[in-house]
């Protein structure tokens, strides 16, 4: 066998077969939960495994992988990963379990340093590597007995739309790449929400304040924590804000290992996308590209801009009338639009 590093779980003997560790490769490191935690219902459809894979940077990462029942050969396969400082037991992993539903073999991954992937210090984040992170899931995808590896997608939710972009631009094994309710991490670093803090000065503040902060907590030894969503919400909390809060810090969508349900990111987390523009190559991508926002979203305007560097007519933007931007992260609104995402998966991988 060629698959590495499976730990199976909720699977039937067919898929547990096809699971089977190969005993000359060293066993996971990780502690990986066995019992069914998402913030959303099992589908009976198809099988459930626990799996794990290394990027290049030697951090093992954590997957759930869906297999849909009753599939014969290989399959088409898509590596879903986000929203930013979110797990896998939130939105990417529902994601993955429709898209199984729909007839592809899928794993959500929680990227390194953050729930149950490896990776120290806890809740860094890395234009780098977390990009990396999605070609790590197509090496792992591309040698796996159950996918066909010339028909891999990839999927990234809010800030991981941004990071499948970059990994489109990079990796021409990624056949279809879906960016859903997407954040450009870097121009939300660089110039604040909407622009407001778009200067030189302000920038310049920024660098002075995380800077601080790099010298206080290396006297310390640890790193403070930004802190996730505001909770208790203030009276004057923007209308974005309390979307994120009735998702992150309700039964809605709260999970212990998400930092947008508790702690948050390091202070210093995101400090490199200030100076790294995460979509520069963009334009450059050839395979097909479907960036999926909400029309009344906060993010809107991220996945326009993206939406602008991109180049060809195998490119589409689809603006989902009413959605807010947490509309695009559960089944709540009920508008996701999933028969779209496996209609262009399909046309793309076959």
């Amino acid at each position: 066998m060629t698959i590495k590093h499976l730990i199976p779980v909720f699977v039937s003997a067919l898929t547990l077969f096809a699971c089977q560790s190969n005993t000359n490769e060293h066993m996971s490191t990780l502690n990986l939960t066995q019992e069914w935690d998402k913030t959303f219902p099992k589908s009976e459809l198809v099988n459930h495994c626990k799996v794990t894979f290394h990027n290049r940077y030697g951090i093992e990462l954590a997957a759930d992988m869906s297999v849909p029942k009753n599939s014969e050969g290989k399959l088409p396969a898509i590596a879903v990963s986000g929203p930013f400082g979110a797990v896998k037991e939130q939105s990417s992993g529902l994601y993955a379990q429709h898209m199984a539903e729909r007839g592809f073999l899928t794993i959500a991954f929680d990227p390194s340093f953050t729930g149950e992937s490896g990776g120290e210090p806890r809740r860094m984040a890395s234009p780098d590597i977390n990009t990396e992170d999605f070609l790590a899931a197509v090496d792992f995808l591309s040698n796996c007995d159950l996918v066909d590896p010339e028909r891999i997608g990839i999927i990234g939710i809010c800030g991981f739309g941004g990071m499948a972009v970059n990994a489109a631009a990079l990796d021409p094994r990624i056949k279809a790449t879906v960016a859903s309710t997407m954040y450009d991490m870097s121009k939300v670093n660089v110039e604040g929400y909407f622009a407001s803090e778009d200067t030189p000065s302000q920038r310049q503040e920024k660098r002075r304040a995380l800077a601080a902060q790099r010298t206080k907590d290396y006297a310390s030894g640890t790193y403070e924590r930004a802190g996730g969503v505001i909770d208790p919400l203030p009276e004057d909390a923007p209308w974005f804000v309390k979307d994120y809060h009735a998702y992150y810090k309700t039964p809605r969508g709260y999970h212990k290992r998400s930092g947008n349900s508790n702690d948050g990111w390091n202070v210093i987390g995101t400090m490199s996308f200030m100076n790294q523009p995460l979509l520069d190559m963009a334009g450059e991508i050839k395979t097909p590209v479907l960036i999926i926002h909400g029309e009344k979203a906060h993010s809107r305007y991220f996945s326009e801009g993206a939406f602008e560097k991109l180049k060809g007519d195998n490119k589409e933007l689809l603006i989902i009338p009413g959605a807010v931007h947490t509309d695009l992260y559960d089944d709540v609104a009920g508008v996701i639009p999933y028969d779209k995402m496996e209609a262009f998966f399909k046309e793309n991988l076959k």
